[in-house]
């Protein structure tokens, strides 16, 4: 029996980018070589759309939090504590974030 698409996408990955950003384009490249050898829920928030999130990580972007596929949606009051990554990360450090949830 094959485990189905639903329980290999045990993670959620939500990016925080801009359309015109370089080093969001670079991320995104990163997450697309995860995602071929290892699927997560992927949901993008641009910056220019959303006020509260761009208060936030207006100068940090790109930004990836990660949680369990069935958590609730992020939450600015509780992105201190949000397992993240940001700027430049390399595939190896988004499967280790990946890991850490999973063991949780």
């Amino acid at each position: 029996m094959f485990a189905t698409r639903a329980l290999l996408q045990s993670c959620r990955i939500t990016m925080f980018s801009r359309d015109t950003c370089g080093l969001c384009t670079q991320a995104k490249g990163v997450l697309s070589d995860v995602w071929d050898k290892r699927p997560f829920e992927f949901k993008e928030v641009n910056l220019s759309n959303s006020e509260k999130w761009r208060n936030l990580y207006d100068f940090d972007i790109p930004v990836i939090h990660f949680a369990k596929a069935n958590s609730p949606e992020e939450d600015v009051a509780k992105a201190a504590k949000a397992i993240k990554l940001m700027h430049r990360f390399t595939p190896e450090q988004v499967e280790e974030k990946m890991d850490l949830i999973d063991k949780l």
